[in-house]
């Protein structure tokens, strides 16, 4: 599904005007984005969680060389999965 048919289904749902859908669906990821910028998390009930991880520099390698390269560390958003979505999946 991509974000227009997701503001489709939204304003369908919700029996709002798709103009009202879309501000929502917008300010919905802005809002995580903000979040999980200042390095908190968004749980929602049955649904998941956003939240920030840390990954650690590690050693890799460049395949066109083989040349060993040091990858830093970084942040990364990540999506945990809650148990109402997990089964309603399933």
């Amino acid at each position: 599904m991509k974000k227009a048919e997701l503001i489709d289904k939204v304003a369908k749902e919700a029996k709002i005007p798709r103009a009202a859908a879309e501000r929502a669906v917008n300010s919905f990821t802005a809002t995580v984005t903000e979040v999980l910028k200042k390095g908190d998390k968004i749980t929602l009930p049955g649904f998941g969680t956003f939240l920030v991880s840390n990954r650690a520099a590690r050693k890799g390698r460049n395949p066109r060389t083989g040349e060993e390269i040091r990858i830093p560390d970084a942040k990364i958003p990540k999506f945990k999965v809650g148990k109402g979505l997990k089964e309603a999946v399933r």
